[in-house]
């Protein structure tokens, strides 16, 4: 007998089970905390990333990681949606529609790994349909050095797991806000 999609146990926040670090501000003129993501920032719509913007990390930020993290997908791994690494520490915010797979409204020299989705940039949500309100995790990542691929030999076609497993190491503080989105 399989359990309905809609009936599965909420995953755990991602977060929470990693070594604690202190926290900062992320916010989005497009979504406020908790809320729904509207249907221009679905895979089905408009496939655009949310802006973001960032205050109150250490002063001692290198360069920030930013990633879109879906744990409620129904795989045993939760789903990456977006990864852009080797951001400026002098950059505090990303327009709507900076995870464009060119990568063009990303700041020198940042650029996206691989979605799970196979392609570059951000992939809008797509939970899959009549299943729960999934939680769609935006976390700004402060890293204490100026380049996670030079430190680690990242490039495009890395894992955002891969990334993520990195930025653990360097990660000076983290930033977090999540939208929801049901279809």
């Amino acid at each position: 007998m399989f359990m309905e999609l809609h009936t599965r146990p909420l995953a755990p926040e991602p977060y929470a089970e990693l070594p604690k670090v202190p926290a900062f501000t992320v916010t989005s003129p497009d979504f406020a905390d908790g809320d729904p993501l509207a249907p221009r920032h679905a895979a089905d719509h408009e496939d655009l990333s949310p802006a973001l913007a960032w205050t109150g990390f250490p002063p001692e930020t290198r360069s920030f990681v930013v990633n879109c993290f879906d744990p409620d997908a129904p795989t045993p791994a939760g789903f990456w949606h977006w990864t852009a690494l080797d951001i400026p520490a002098s950059c505090t915010e990303l327009p709507r529609g900076a995870g464009a797979p060119d990568g063009a409204a990303l700041p020198a020299p940042a650029f996206h790994v691989r979605h799970d989705g196979g392609g570059q940039g951000y992939m809008g949500c797509a939970p899959p349909p009549g299943d729960r309100a999934h939680r769609y995790i935006f976390a700004v990542h402060a890293l204490d050095i100026p380049s996670l691929a030079d430190a680690a030999g990242l490039g495009p076609d890395t894992s955002p797991t891969a990334v993520a497993f990195n930025a653990l190491f360097h990660t000076l503080a983290r930033g977090v806000i999540t939208g929801t989105y049901q279809r």
